[in-house]
């Protein structure tokens, strides 16, 4: 029994580990966020309840409107950046509405891009060619 629970758990770090592996909810990517801007700036509770609500009503969309895109059967790579490109607009937006300009600068400059994933080497497409 103990080495089946020590087998699943091991699992489920290898499949978390996994490039392109299992996408976080809406609430989870939220809640980094909430966390990373908590952390920099201490924003008052409200502000941050106000930001994490409409981030979740935006990531459920974004999520939704890219399952739809990818389900067509034809998927059409230009559509789609742009579709999602839109999702990114609104939320600079929100940010902006609940920062200060130095503060959303930070966030853009330095916050935001340590969080995003980074792309493992040896199996991409270097340059975006091929």
């Amino acid at each position: 029994m103990f080495v089946c629970l020590l087998a699943l758990l091991g699992s489920a770090v290898v499949v978390s580990a996994q490039p392109g592996g299992i996408r976080r909810t809406p609430e989870e990517r939220v809640a980094v966020i909430h966390q990373k801007l908590d952390s920099a700036f201490k924003l008052e509770a409200s502000k941050l309840a106000v930001l994490d609500t409409a981030l979740i009503a935006l990531y459920k969309a974004q999520d939704a409107k890219r399952q739809e895109m990818m389900a067509g059967g034809s998927f059409d790579r230009d559509a789609f950046m742009e579709e999602m490109k839109k999702f990114n607009d609104a939320q600079d937006e929100m940010f902006k509405a609940v920062l200060t300009k130095e503060q959303y600068e930070i966030w853009k400059e330095k916050i935001q891009p340590a969080m995003r994933p980074q792309r493992q080497g040896g199996g991409g497409r270097p340059g975006g060619g091929n």
